[in-house]
């Protein structure tokens, strides 16, 4: 991305680094002199949906590349390419260009985009933040009896800064539970609680078939729902079991 904007990430022996994150590793020197000139009349603003640093144990890849298929193995052989390439990186901009993007929440968003990014004077925010405030979600939680919120898997990664937990701490401080329906749930009773759901449930409470929930979420959905909700309105919102 920033050498699209004109910035030339270069070797010790002044060549262009290939795309690529790995060949950061070889990065001697960031010449931001060929800067796009129109982003001096912009202000970026990058809507981060997690809260994830470039690198370390909460970085790209001890979080992200589970997620994606990789093996405990890969996980720890691309944590350690990842520190020395992104770690370097992080050093080089700080030297060259005055900023510090290594420990920046949000950072190691999109494998650190949002790191380069800021390197040209962006600011990142929570992207759950930023909607939220621009539907007016409090104005909406304002009377109302119940919020549901979901995702795909509700897990450790949605603590992260993620909709679904911004959304349950809005609901709390303005009083209102608020329910999680996710395709499968992952948090400990705990967890659940601490993040401001009253409670959260899984697809596969009605469909053991993971391989339908995935084919079919809809129906799924539509029926967990028509268990769940009616189920709350009876016993009253604040006093239902959680799970």
């Amino acid at each position: 991305m920033l050498q699209a904007l004109g910035v030339r990430l270069l070797d010790a022996d002044g060549a262009e680094l290939p795309a690529g994150g790995a060949a950061l590793t070889r990065l001697h020197r960031v010449d931001a002199a060929g800067l796009d000139s129109r982003l001096a009349d912009v202000t970026f603003v990058v809507a981060s949906d997690v809260d994830n640093p470039l690198t370390g144990p909460a970085g790209a890849a001890p979080v992200f590349a589970p997620q994606k298929g990789a093996s405990e193995a890969d996980v720890a052989a691309l944590d350690a390419a990842l520190d020395a390439a992104l770690g370097h990186y992080a050093a080089v901009l700080a030297r060259d260009l005055g900023v510090d993007v290594d420990a920046v929440p949000g950072a190691g968003g999109t494998g650190g985009t949002a790191a380069g990014a800021l390197a040209v004077g962006a600011t990142v925010v929570s992207g759950a933040g930023l909607v939220c405030d621009l539907v007016d979600l409090g104005g909406v939680l304002r009377g109302a009896d119940l919020v549901i919120t979901g995702e795909g898997s509700l897990d450790e990664q949605s603590l992260r800064g993620k909709a679904p937990a911004e959304v349950a701490a809005r609901a709390r401080s303005a009083g209102v539970p608020c329910l999680a329906l996710a395709g499968a749930v992952r948090l400990s009773a705990e967890q659940i609680e601490n993040a401001g759901f009253v409670a959260a449930h899984a697809l596969t409470e009605v469909e053991p078939d993971l391989a339908r929930c995935l084919a079919e979420p809809a129906p799924v959905l539509t029926d967990l729902a028509a268990r769940v909700v009616p189920g709350w309105a009876d016993q009253g919102w604040r006093s239902a079991p959680r799970t």
